[in-house]
C-alpha cells in the first residue's frame, strides 16, 4: 500500500500531499541566502515525491546546534535546536525555526567553508521517519493522522508526531512558544518528549558524538579535506536591492580576489628564491667568518641554557 510507514514494529498509512497545497515559496528564504553558481550545494527543489522522514544534523557553526528537520510537502521542515533533542520528557529544549530545506539536504555531512552562511561541520547525528499524530487523543491516546491536519497543527503552533529513527523513538511535540519577548522573532518552539516507553530520565545527548552514517565524530569530519563542502552566501549579506552598492561590492570582491592572488604569487617566489643557493657559495666555504662583536657575544651568552652534569 501506498505511503505506508513502518513505525516501532506498526504499519501505518499517512496520507500525502492535496493538490491544493501552494509550495511555491517554500524554498525561497533558502535560495535567498546562498549563491548556487559556483556550489555544488542542494539547489532549492521542491521533491515531487511524498515522503516522511527525518534527520537530526549536529552544526558546529558559530555556536554548536542541532538541526532538526522534518520532511513534508517535498521540503525539510527546519529548526535549530542549541542543546539538542531529548528523550527526558522533563527536558523542554528551545528551537527556533529557520527556512525550509530542500529534501536533498537529508544527508549531507561535511564542511561549509569560512565567510559562508552556516559555516562550519556538520554530522548527520540521527535519520528515521516520521509521522504526525492527531491533535486529540482517540481512546486516550494519539494516533497517527494526515499530513494535512499537520498542517493544521504547524500554523496552530502545536505539531504532535511520532519518531523511528536510530536514536530517537517515541512521541514528541513541537508548541509555539506564545509570549514575544524582547527581540523576539516569532520563531521559538520548544521540543518534548512526551511520555512513553522511549524516555529516559536525565537524558545525555553528548554520549553521542559520531555518525549513524559514516560513525565519524566532529573532529574527523572536520579535519577531513574528502568530506562534502558546499559555498553559500556569505553571512550576513543578502541581496543588494541598489544597483550601484551591488556594482560597488561586486568591485570590491574582485579587487580582493586580486590582491590574494597577487599575495600568493609573490609568496611563490620568495620561496623559491629560497631554495636556491647563492653562486659564490662554494667561494665563501674556505673564508674564516667574520668576528663577532663582543657586544653580541655577551647577549648569546644570555639566551644558552645551562648544561646538566651527567649522573
Amino acid at each position: 500500500m501506498k505511503n505506508n510507514v513502518d513505525f516501532l514494529g506498526t504499519r501505518y498509512k499517512v496520507l500525502g500531499t492535496p493538490k491544493r497545497y501552494n509550495k511555491s515559496m517554500a524554498l525561497e528564504e533558502y535560495k535567498r541566502k546562498r549563491r548556487f553558481e559556483a556550489t555544488p550545494e542542494p539547489p532549492p527543489e521542491i521533491s515531487t515525491k511524498t515522503g516522511h522522514r527525518f534527520v537530526v544534523q549536529k552544526h558546529r557553526a558559530s555556536h554548536l546546534h542541532y538541526d532538526f528537520r522534518l520532511e513534508l510537502d517535498g521540503v525539510l521542515k527546519s529548526w535549530a535546536v542549541p542543546k539538542g533533542p531529548s528523550l527526558d520528557p522533563a527536558d523542554k529544549r528551545l528551537a527556533m525555526q529557520v527556512e525550509d530545506h530542500p529534501v536533498s539536504y537529508f544527508d549531507f555531512e561535511g564542511n561549509i567553508p569560512p565567510d559562508n552562511y552556516g559555516a562550519g561541520s556538520v554530522m548527520v547525528w540521527d535519520v528515521g521517519v516520521w509521522a504526525p499524530l492527531s491533535s486529540t487523543p482517540v481512546d486516550g491516546k494519539y494516533v497517527p493522522t494526515t499530513d494535512d491536519e499537520a498542517r493544521q497543527m504547524l500554523a496552530k503552533g502545536d505539531l504532535k508526531f511520532r519518531l523511528a529513527g536510530k536514536r530517537l523513538k517515541g512521541d514528541f511535540a513541537l508548541v509555539k512558544m506564545k509570549g514575544r519577548r524582547a527581540g523576539s522573532k516569532g520563531n521559538e518552539w520548544l521540543l518534548i518528549k512526551k511520555h512513553d516507553a522511549y524516555e529516559i530520565a536525565d537524558y545525555d545527548i553528548d554520549q553521542y558524538d559520531s555518525s549513524v552514517l559514516s560513525d565519524r565524530s566532529m573532529d574527523e569530519i572536520a579535519g577531513d579535506e574528502a568530506s562534502a563542502e558546499w559555498r553559500s552566501r556569505p553571512a550576513g549579506r543578502g541581496k543588494l536591492k541598489a544597483a550601484w552598492l551591488a556594482d560597488a561590492v561586486a568591485k570590491l570582491d574582485q579587487k580582493k580576489a586580486a590582491e590574494k592572488a597577487a599575495s600568493k604569487t609573490s609568496v611563490g617566489k620568495a620561496s623559491s628564491a629560497k631554495g636556491k643557493k647563492p653562486a659564490s657559495a662554494k667561494a665563501t666555504k674556505s673564508t674564516k667568518p667574520a668576528p663577532t662583536p663582543i657586544g653580541s657575544v655577551d647577549a648569546e651568552k644570555k639566551t644558552k641554557k645551562p648544561r646538566l652534569k651527567s649522573a
